[in-house]
């Protein structure tokens, strides 16, 4: 059993022989000078020019070493000046808590380059003079941090200048948890590209990573040679105009899995917001000579007429690659499919070199004719007892609607969800955009699986092997997880509203990512059970809700983005057979799809999460106010797009938004999605702040939590920019990282403590 584990903040000491400290006098003269005429904040790709041509910032590399905790980040940073008349700029570049200058040069000859960090006070008055005298709140995000000021640095007439900042700091360690913060902007109207990458040595082995801002990729390459271990991390290419800070966290490795909590305090649910992160071995495998847990992979490929050609080629192909990627011991079956199901074997069989051989002959005899049988296709799938002590694997395949035998999409629904004896994970492909996108969804998400769309341009066999590769090697079959009290009990009342309510099958390096909400503020404790390796075990994960903060503001957003993802689910699959709005509505159709669309548009407003069906909440001239207009609105989206758009690339597009939902992991602040063309959308005029939303409306940002009484409500205190009432109200909304609500371009309508604060936007010269 897993050792019942306290999971406490633990506080470093910066040693004085680790990092050297700088003098009052060496900070009084970096601080003292008067700021150059152009400065650069490239975390807000902010540049100012006072009476000068602005110079122009490119790119942004940012490489870290963590090495036993002790972060390394290195800034190469290229500006460009592209007017006849040389400049000068300097660097100011906001850091957490504990950071020390190591290094700062630049390229061409000048005074030798110089770098301070400036603690918080007096970084606050260079904020306010930079603030001050630009006009532009942007700066305001970074009330609160550290800063870093450098010397000033020339930008030849039409040239590039490159420059390098390097600075270290301890991080701070959640338990098993270590987190790495590098501040940027929230802003969406940033588009200064970064490519953040990083090297993590440990001599405990890492269990997983995770960042909640940002994708990234990770390599782990072997250490058996080594023993340290060694992960590379860097973030993708999407995401490199993605805005926010970077957040990344790391887990050490305990025995068997480990875990930990994020916690986000809010009173109006009665406790607060989690995320639990929970990891496996970076070498689950490695003391035992076989796979543990072994697979059973049944095929099931549609030969209709429709896949004749390229596709049913790809489909031999890739069917042939999963084949000969079984291990020793696995066994598989194919089914075949049109107006009848055909079957390699009448049950599943071990492979081997001769089932293997035989295998590729039989899929090489398949022809492409006739019509689409899915239901009996996949009851034919379900229905053989599975060999003993493997995980049940289906792979299904189709490239059309159902059209011979039970065509109805209830019914098909019906054999996955009540037909599944052997709780079989059905992963479902659906090849071009003429497949019934809810009811493959719903298959694979009723069974511990996902759902593929293939476009018509896209590789069968690319995507069906991305799909396995990430089944390789299961490590924890059946999860089930619970909150249990100080005995043992169950204690179901702590949380709600679980997301996801079913935790799929961990495979090597796979991670859990669970978000939910907890009553009151007494500890947590977390009971994990399910096939690990081949054997029933039990894992406890204890915590303490003491360092719950409003500072991890990607909890409620994260849980707020997959609930709504769970209620459009919940309104797309009322549409099967034919929409109840279509024709005669019932009553209870009625009032599910209102019930659920008002939920939805709710969290939407709060959140300022949009969607496909609810942009219209940004739009100019939506008058927040009309709740019923409002709600009426989006009934008619979701009647027309979610219930009646079944096929077709406007129901691919929407199960392409779903998926990404659902498991969402990372948060999504520009409320990207496709829309029924397929083309990437995003919204500007909604702003998500730390823990706040915005809306843009004319030149007033007004914050989520009042917007829908906005014309109602007069504010009980006028602020004007730069004042002092200015600089102490950043400051208060500092003291829980929500200063960034003032960085906005315009007046701001926000409320806090009670209070409806209008904040006068500075007058441009």
């Amino acid at each position: 059993m897993f050792p019942l584990t306290k999971i406490r903040i633990r506080v470093f000491i910066l040693c004085a022989s680790l990092f050297a400290v700088q003098s009052e006098a060496q900070v009084s003269r970096i601080a003292g000078r008067p700021l150059s005429s152009n400065v650069i904040v490239p975390q807000a790709h902010y540049l100012s020019s006072h009476h000068a041509p602005d110079v122009r910032l490119d790119a942004i590399e940012a490489g870290v070493v963590i090495e036993n905790g002790i972060a390394t980040t290195t800034l190469d940073i290229q500006i460009s000046n592209p007017h006849s008349q040389r400049q000068e700029a300097e660097l100011v570049t906001p850091v957490p808590d504990g950071a020390v200058v190591r290094e700062f040069t630049f390229q061409g000859a000048a005074k030798e380059p110089t770098a301070e960090t400036l603690p918080k006070d007096e970084a606050r008055r260079t904020y306010d003079a930079i603030t001050a005298k630009t006009r532009d709140p942007a700066l305001l995000e970074f009330v609160g941090y550290n800063l870093i000021r450098t010397s000033v640095f020339p930008i030849e007439a039409n040239g590039t200048q490159k420059f390098r900042l390097t600075y270290e700091q301890i991080l701070p360690a959640d338990g098993s948890r270590i987190d790495y913060v590098l501040p940027r902007s929230e802003s969406i109207h940033n588009t200064v590209p970064w490519s953040i990458s990083l090297r993590i040595k440990s001599k405990t082995p890492i269990s997983t990573v995770y960042s909640p801002s940002h994708p990234i990729e990770t390599i782990r390459p072997d250490r058996k040679s080594s023993s340290t271990d060694i992960l590379s991390v860097r973030t993708t290419k999407e995401a490199m105009t993605q805005p926010g800070s970077f957040r990344f966290s790391y887990l050490l490795e305990q025995e068997g899995v480990t875990a930990s909590l994020f916690a986000y305090p809010e009173a109006k649910v009665g406790g607060g917001y989690f995320l639990l992160l929970a990891g496996l071995p970076s070498k689950p495998q490695e003391s035992k000579k076989e796979t543990a847990i072994k697979r059973e992979v049944i095929l099931v490929l549609d030969r209709s007429g429709s896949m004749n050609g390229e596709k049913i080629e790809q489909v031999r192909e890739a069917a042939k690659q999963i084949l000969s990627s079984l291990g020793e011991g696995e066994s598989f079956n194919i089914i075949t499919y049109n107006n009848v199901v055909d079957q390699f074997s009448k049950e599943a069989v071990i492979a081997s070199k001769t089932t293997i051989a035989a295998a590729r002959n039989y899929l090489d005899g398949i022809q492409s004719r006739g019509g689409t049988n899915i239901y009996d296709a996949l009851t034919e799938a379900l229905r053989v007892k599975p060999v003993d002590n493997s995980l049940p694997i289906v792979m299904f395949l189709t490239d059309g609607l159902p059209t011979v035998g039970q065509t109805s999409e209830v019914e098909i629904r019906k054999v996955a969800m009540k037909a599944n004896p052997y709780n079989r994970r059905i992963f479902t492909f659906g090849v071009g955009v003429d497949v019934n996108t809810p009811l493959l969804e719903k298959i694979a998400s009723e069974t511990r699986a996902t759902a593929t769309f293939v476009f018509p341009n896209e590789d069968v066999e690319v995507k069906v092997a991305q799909v396995f590769n990430y089944l390789t090697g299961p490590v924890l079959a059946d999860p089930e997880i619970e909150v249990v009290d100080a005995s043992g009990n169950p204690a179901p009342s702590r949380v709600r509203d679980v997301i996801p309510d079913t935790i799929p099958d961990l495979f090597e390096g796979n991670q859990m990512v669970l978000l939910g909400q907890y009553s009151d503020d007494e500890d947590l404790t977390f009971r994990l059970r399910g096939n690990y390796l081949g054997e029933q075990r039990t894992f406890r994960f204890h915590f303490t809700l003491d360092q719950a903060t409003v500072k991890n503001a990607f909890v409620p957003r994260l849980w707020a983005s997959r609930q709504i993802a769970v209620l459009v689910d919940a309104i797309r699959q009322l549409g099967a057979d034919g929409s109840p709005f279509s024709s005669t509505p019932t009553v209870t159709h009625q009032g599910k799809v209102q019930e659920l669309a008002d939920e939805i548009v709710r969290l939407s407003i709060e959140f300022g999460i949009l969607t496909e069906y609810t942009s219209f909440l940004a739009r100019e001239g939506t008058n927040l106010n009309q709740r019923s207009e409002v709600l009426a609105e989006a009934v008619s989206n979701f009647n027309q797009r979610a219930m009646n758009t079944r096929t077709g690339l406007g129901a691919v597009n929407q199960g392409m938004n779903a998926n990404f939902m659902k498991t969402q992991q990372v948060l999504n602040l520009s409320n990207r999605f496709y829309d029924e063309k397929m083309n990437s959308v995003s919204i500007g005029n909604v702003q998500q702040i730390h823990d706040k939303a915005f809306y843009q409306r004319a030149n007033r940002w007004v914050d989520s939590q009042i917007v829908e009484k906005e014309q109602d409500i007069h504010p009980t205190k006028t602020i004007e920019f730069g004042s002092d009432e200015f600089r102490e109200l950043a400051l208060k909304l500092a003291e829980t990282g929500r200063q960034g609500s003032l960085s906005l371009r315009g007046d701001i309508l926000l409320e806090m403590e009670g209070e409806t604060i209008l904040v006068k936007g500075p007058l441009m010269d």
